[in-house]
């Protein structure tokens, strides 16, 4: 089976083509940074027609996640390396609906979709904003997110939602710039996460602390946030890192 590595600021990838639907053991297999190739998660795209691709997301652990900001950049540059659409704007069909994207120097625009934020939710004395970006996230305001025990606090305040939830540690750092570190469920800490970073982007507009236009600063590195009509556009890299062939 021939794959292609591909990271978005760090938050890595194994992309297959389609039509195919990995088992979960296979999916754990590759994404193994040991035995493995090596990745947060399994992206298979599927060409549909000159301007549409389809893309389907798994998280490491084999389980299927609805939306993937990064990864649908990784998407989106795969799709038009492989000559399967034309033009630098088309269409990916996801879990959650179409989502239109957009080549440019460099870099690569994607919409999310609409951020939705919820009420405040306290989970184990600790205050957060339920936000919907097609997957569920809870985002906490602390002081300096470095400062945050992420492998010891993600994991317990995702056990708290049925279904799991992405937990964002986020902070305002300078007008305009968040700070955030992302758990992911199904993979644990990530060096970036573009759902995560529109649902802080979100929750922090919705408390007065920003404004529609952010940059958020994630360990992999600075990630464009704009919100539209309450819809989420993110702009960042997508880079190719190695291509190989699978026998496991």
């Amino acid at each position: 089976m021939n794959f292609t590595k591909m990271e978005g600021l760090g938050n890595d990838f194994v992309v297959l083509e389609g039509p195919f639907t990995p088992s979960a053991g296979d999916i754990e297999r590759m994404c193994d940074r040991r035995r493995g190739i090596g990745a947060d998660g399994i992206l298979v795209v599927t060409p549909l027609d000159e301007g549409r691709v389809g893309m389907e997301y798994w998280n490491a652990d084999g389980s299927p996640a609805e939306m993937c900001g990064n990864g649908l950049r990784c998407v989106a540059a795969f799709a038009t390396r492989q000559g399967f659409v034309k033009g630098s704007d088309f269409t990916v069909e996801t879990a959650v609906g179409p989502r239109s994207v957009r080549l440019g120097d460099g870099v690569i625009t994607v919409e999310l979709g609409p951020v939705q934020t919820h009420a405040h939710r306290e989970v184990e004395g600790t205050s957060m904003r339920e936000v919907s970006v097609g997957n569920p996230h809870a985002v906490i305001q602390v002081e300096d997110p470095a400062d945050v025990r992420v492998g010891d606090v993600g994991p317990r305040i995702e056990a708290a939602f049925a279904g799991g939830v992405n937990v964002e540690f986020m902070t305002v750092r300078a007008p305009g710039v968040l700070e955030v570190r992302v758990w992911e469920r199904g993979v644990g800490e990530t060096l970036a996460c573009g759902t995560g970073a529109a649902a802080a982007v979100g929750a922090a507009c919705a408390d007065g602390l920003v404004g529609e236009d952010a940059t958020v600063r994630l360990p992999g590195g600075d990630l464009g946030v704009h919100l539209e009509d309450g819809v989420a556009w993110i702009t960042g890299p997508a880079t190719f890192v190695f291509e190989g062939e699978w026998r496991g």
